[in-house]
């Protein structure tokens, strides 16, 4: 064997290149190992993929939470102001309603002023400012309550006196002092009113009284 044959072979695998000043240098090509396994590498590539998949749907959901609170606030800004609009509206309309009775009010004033104004000409004047005026609360919805002739009922009525009358007319009002008004099923005050009483229980009248009070 010859000592060429008995010589061992050594590949440099070192690359050689110029620097910026044209002298050789080498680069080791070494290669680090990679020590993770082919499934481990998957499952990190798919937390990774899942991650951001999360951080798209949040930032997807902020989004569309964010919109969805402008809109409800818009929602709320515009019913609020159609609930105003429609409430102002309703005053301005009650007001204007009444404007006939002021006006009727101020000419019977006038009316009773005048030395030689005849008492039908005031009485008038009043009568047209009272049916003006319910007219007014009539257009509002408000209804005055029934009380003379009807039967008494405590819901509707206040009762602040009696009068002994015949069996038929018993617990039936006999006057009115004032005019009960209601609005839809709301009681807006009860009527006062006499009540009759017939006369073999006038002496329980007064527990009536205080019981309706």
């Amino acid at each position: 064997m010859s000592k060429d044959e008995n010589e061992l072979r050594v590949t440099d695998r070192r690359r050689v290149y110029l620097d910026d000043e044209g002298s050789e240098r080498t680069n080791a090509e070494t290669e680090q190992p990679n020590l993770k396994p082919s499934y481990v590498e998957e499952l990190e590539a798919r937390t990774q993929a899942a991650e951001r998949q999360v951080q798209e749907v949040q930032s997807r959901f902020d989004q569309l939470r964010q919109q969805l609170q402008r809109e409800t606030d818009e929602t709320r800004q515009r019913l609020n102001r159609s609930a105003d609009e429609r409430a102002n509206g309703e005053k301005a309309k009650f007001i204007a309603a009444l404007l006939p009775a002021f006006d009727n009010l101020t000419r019977a004033i006038g009316a009773a002023a005048a030395a030689d104004a005849p008492r039908e000409s005031i009485l008038e004047g009043i009568r047209s400012t009272a049916t003006s005026f319910e007219a007014a609360l009539t257009s509002a919805g408000v209804e005055p309550i029934q009380s003379v002739g009807e039967e008494f009922n405590p819901e509707l009525h206040e009762a602040v006196d009696t009068g002994e009358v015949d069996s038929e007319m018993d617990g039936k009002v006999l006057e009115e002092y004032s005019r009960g008004f209601r609005i839809g099923d709301r009681l807006l005050r009860p009527a006062r009113v006499k009540v009759g009483r017939a006369t073999e229980q006038s002496a329980d009248a007064a527990d009536v009284i205080k019981k309706s009070v």
